[in-house]
This record gives C-alpha cells, structure tokens and sequence, in this order.
C-alpha cells in the first residue's frame, strides 16, 4: 500500500464531499491532469482508500424521520450466539450502524424508522432473534450535524 501524499489526500477529500463530481472536475479542483487523477483514483480504490461511491438519500423525505440508538446488553458472550446475533441484526435494513461496545453496553445499534410504531415492529425482530438482558432505545429529538465524510486533518502526508 503506498502512503498517501498531499494530492492524494485532497483529492480524497474532493471525492468523499462530492462523488458525482466529473474526473475533470476532480482533476481540475487538486491540481492534476485527468489521466493523473484517473490513475490516483484507482489506486486509491485499489488500497482500500475509497471503498464505494454512494448517494446520501433524504431520510425524511422517505418517511424515515425518527432515528433511534438501542443499546444491548447480553448475558451470552460465546461466538456463536455472536454470529447469530450478527447475522440477525444485519437482516433488518432499518439498522443503519452496529457496534459491539466496551463498557456496561454490549451493543450499539442506530435505526433508522418512520416513528415509534415503526420503532416497536423493528424492536420486536430483534428480541426474537437471540436471548437478550435488556434492550433500551433513545430516540433523536433533533440532529445537529450530520456527515459521511471522514476528518482527514490529521491524515499524515
């Protein structure tokens, strides 16, 4: 994997703010010809760097406004119940991100639904997926900041 220079990194930076942007306008914007830019982007791709490139869809237009954070605690520790519990929660398309967690919370799990209805209808595929101890969910009242993209300031070129 080669290291990142500084072109990499703002070229990075361009393409995660904005991946309709034309290799043209990426090219354009940090400073390298098309070709150069091209051959920068598919090695970044190639080292992992970029992953995909994706739309950031409008939730609430989709009727997906309530966002809820479901801390899990379980008495079942084993990798097999891990992986049944994995392979369950990544079943159900409404949780957007899940962690297993240090600390007196097991499991962190962010779901995106139409309101607390919804919520209960997701709460109850996920209790009958494994034994649980406790499931408790906080609802977002508001969102103050909101982004995909990942601070590459410390990135070191």
């Amino acid at each position: 994997m080669a290291a990142l220079d500084r072109l990499d990194v703002k070229l990075l930076r361009k393409v995660q703010a904005d991946s309709s942007l034309s290799l043209a306008e990426l090219a354009a914007e940090v400073g390298l010809s098309s070709n150069a830019c091209w051959k920068r982007l598919k090695r970044l791709g190639a080292d992992g760097y970029i992953q995909r490139r994706v739309a950031i869809l409008d939730r609430r237009k989709l009727g997906l406004g309530t966002t809820a954070f479901v801390l899990v605690r379980t008495d079942q520790h084993d990798d097999a119940w891990a992986r049944t519990f994995a392979d369950a929660i990544a079943g159900i398309s409404e949780v957007v991100e899940f962690y297993r967690m240090s600390g007196e919370v097991d499991y962190l799990l962010k779901i995106l639904c139409s309101g607390i209805e919804d919520y209960d209808r997701i709460y109850k595929k996920i209790i009958r997926a494994v034994k649980l101890r406790d499931v408790s969910a906080f609802f977002a009242m508001e969102q103050i900041k909101f982004t995909t993209e990942v601070p590459l300031d410390c990135v070191e070129v």
